[in-house]
């Protein structure tokens, strides 16, 4: 008996050692799935209270411009992906001017396909159509698509960025400055709740053709559907874009556009500490605001030169250099591209336009968001601009006829009566001589684009003749309004041109980013 125990108390001894050691291993482990857990709540935590500054936000009416609420709207932040709204606002920029069209294709560089999250996974030697570039950084705002159409564009980044900080200084952001084309982290990327709301209203007033991509939640890629970060489309009332955003140093950060009842809002937030708590601030600022917004839109389309009358606190970001490679406008009174000092206006007369059809000429020029805007050539008829009644007098013998037949040649700066009100005939522009008039009747014209507001369209005008005086010649400029369903647009033309001319003078325009088509008067 004492033998075999004496055999068996060392096989006991073995398996109490090894039953120790497999208790001791599982709760080594336990530890370090705890270590983990804690690791894992300690990183959440980090991001969530990386962001130190309070929160800024501001509120803007898009119909008077005026200011509805605001809190720090003027300090210094970091735009995040809210970058790639310039982005955006530049590539949008060239689509219209003709130069490139939705289904170009820019290539992917080893620098753009390096770039991290959130990105859409382009390899170099890669090519993405700029239609799905959009869609990339309005859903997935990707970072490498964002370098693809920096590069594309600026030649490289940096130039790029340069290119992105003049454009916002022109358009009044003079708190912002981009280094890069993604919003990825640089201290040296500064922006102001209040300069993102003015962006957000100057893509909408300056590209309401390609605005509404900003509103897309998903699209599909390579066979994947790709969706979007903005969790307020399709569940507020009335959102229709634009972007969020998100960087450690600036917490979560957002630009939204609702349209509400003929009410129109701008709604910016920055520091948020969530996606959610972002999300529930800018829905309470919704509510808040919206019910008192403007129903009728009374203040000037924002774009490049619009005084904004707001006082700003002196936020002084570093100021980086001219891009050399800006062209700058040919005639020597007219401001550099990129500055902020305005254009100065040439004369521009208002005419009324009979009702009559219009052939359309080179309308494939145009890209082809473009072309929805104009009606069909067999159909095209011009409303009446109220400047003159159709009763009118004929003008007495001798009197020089007016533009296009139907303004009797008046002294500059007298008025004429309208079935509104009494408008003046601005301007220094010489009337045509008879011989000019028939030519302005019978010949070609020009359109430079056309806008929502009266005055861009005279503005746009005034800018197509300082850099084509030479190809405008003694071409007659004038605006048009015509109905587009419940809203007006006004086109800005030039008449008076045989089709060399035209020809000529369109090809130059676009040569300086200026839209053009030619029109069969």
């Amino acid at each position: 008996m004492s033998g075999r125990g004496s055999h068996v108390q060392p096989f006991v001894r073995w398996g109490c050692l090894g039953l120790a050691v497999l208790v001791a291993v599982a709760a080594m482990a336990g530890d370090a799935d705890a270590r983990s857990r804690r690791s894992r709540h300690h990183h959440k935590a980090a991001a969530a209270n990386a962001y130190n500054p309070p929160a800024a936000s501001i509120v803007v009416d898009g119909n008077s411009g005026k200011v509805l609420q605001a809190s720090n709207a003027d300090a210094a932040r970091h735009p995040a992906s809210l970058t790639k709204m310039m982005t955006l606002y530049l590539l949008f920029e060239r689509l219209d001017s003709g130069k490139i069209k939705l289904t170009s294709e820019m290539p992917v560089s080893a620098h753009a396909a390096a770039q991290a999250p959130s990105k859409l996974g382009l390899q170099p030697g890669d090519s993405i159509k700029v239609e799905t570039a959009i869609k990339a950084i309005v859903t997935k705002s990707a970072n490498d698509v964002a370098v693809v159409i920096g590069e594309y564009l600026g030649g490289d980044e940096p130039s790029f960025a340069r290119m992105m900080t003049a454009k916002a200084h022109a358009l009044g952001m003079t708190h912002t400055t981009y280094r890069n084309a993604s919003g990825l982290p640089n201290d040296d990327q500064v922006t102001t709740a209040r300069d993102q709301a003015l962006l957000g209203r100057a893509l909408q007033d300056r590209f309401p053709n390609y605005f509404g991509y900003f509103n897309t939640r998903a699209f599909s890629f390579r066979g994947r559907t790709v969706r979007g970060h903005n969790r307020l489309l399709g569940s507020v009332d009335g959102v229709d874009g634009i972007k969020t955003g998100y960087i450690r140093a600036s917490g979560f950060n957002i630009v939204t556009s609702v349209n509400r009842n003929n009410r129109h809002i701008v709604a910016v937030v920055f520091g948020g500490r969530t996606a959610r708590a972002r999300d529930a601030l800018v829905r309470s600022l919704i509510n808040d605001t919206i019910k008192v917004a403007a129903v009728h839109r009374t203040a000037p389309p924002v774009g490049e030169g619009t005084a904004v009358a707001e006082t700003k606190m002196p936020v002084k970001p570093p100021t980086p250099a001219a891009d050399p490679r800006e062209e700058t406008v040919a005639a020597a009174d007219a401001p550099q591209t990129g500055s902020t000092d305005p254009i100065k206006p040439n004369a521009v007369k208002t005419l009324l336009v009979r009702p009559g059809k219009t052939q359309l000429a080179a309308l494939s020029e145009l890209p082809p968001s473009s072309r929805k805007m104009m009606p069909p050539a067999h159909t095209a008829s011009v409303a009446l601009i109220a400047t003159v009644k159709s009763d009118l007098p004929p003008p007495p013998p001798g009197a020089a006829p007016g533009v296009l037949g139907v303004l009797p040649a008046k002294a500059e700066g007298t008025k004429v009566a309208s079935n509104a009100a009494s408008v003046p005939v601005t301007g220094s522009a010489p009337e045509p001589a008879p011989a000019q008039a028939t030519k302005a009747r019978s010949g070609w014209m020009i359109q430079v684009g056309a806008f929502p507001e009266e005055k861009a369209a005279k503005e746009r005008l005034s800018t197509a003749q300082t850099k084509a005086k030479r190809q405008l010649g003694e071409a007659a400029p004038f605006t048009e309004k015509v109905a587009k369903g419940d809203r007006s647009l006004y086109r800005a033309r030039f008449a008076g041109l045989d089709k060399p001319q035209a020809e000529a003078a369109c090809k130059h325009l676009k040569q300086s980013e200026i839209p053009c088509m030619l029109i069969r008067n």
